[in-house]
């Protein structure tokens, strides 16, 4: 059962957890694959209610929202094991299924192909809507070295050599798995 949410009214619950992490999820075909975040934005862009999310080059996700176009944000909303912002964090989809692994819960989507996660139910369905390559040369000097030293492999899982692509997903769907 899902309880319909005007996403504003949970903006502070949404950007309190994206300090600590939620999950986004995308779908191709049959494979869902869920990869933990800590930079996003909500808001308002061309009059839309939007998500952008923010993926690394090399990032199995990336290719997987280049497929689709579409993705959720699955967020924390109560009690919820720690372990799977961790686990899918640190993890690729293109070796292990998360989903499986973790045995996480999918639900049906409204709007979209890619399910929800039922252990995070506070649920953002996003339609893309536009994308932007980071321009390194736009960096300054001090970020550049923070989150992208030349000298760690794009594989990673932490600060690495790869830049990031803006995603800018419209919120055709926000929702509270119950």
């Amino acid at each position: 059962m899902k309880k319909e949410i005007e996403v504003f009214e949970y903006a502070g619950d949404i950007m309190r957890a994206l300090k600590a992490g939620v999950l986004l999820t995308t779908k191709v075909g049959d494979k869902v694959n869920s990869m933990t975040i800590g930079w996003g934005n909500l808001g308002i862009v061309w009059g839309k209610a939007t998500f952008i999310a923010f993926v690394r080059e090399n990032r199995f996700t990336k290719s997987q929202i280049d497929n689709s176009g579409e993705f959720t944000i699955n967020i924390p909303h109560g009690d919820f094991d720690k372990k799977i912002l961790s686990f899918c964090g640190t993890k690729s989809g293109r070796t292990v299924d998360k989903i499986k692994e973790l045995g996480l819960t999918q639900v049906i989507p409204n709007a979209i192909s890619v399910p929800g996660i039922k252990e995070l139910p506070l649920t953002l369905e996003c339609r893309v809507i536009y994308k932007q390559k980071h321009d390194e040369q736009a960096l300054g000097e001090e970020i550049k070295r923070k989150f992208y030293p030349q000298d760690v492999d794009g594989l990673f899982h932490d600060a690495n050599k790869d830049f990031h692509t803006a995603y800018y997903g419209e919120i055709v769907s926000a929702y509270i798995i119950e």
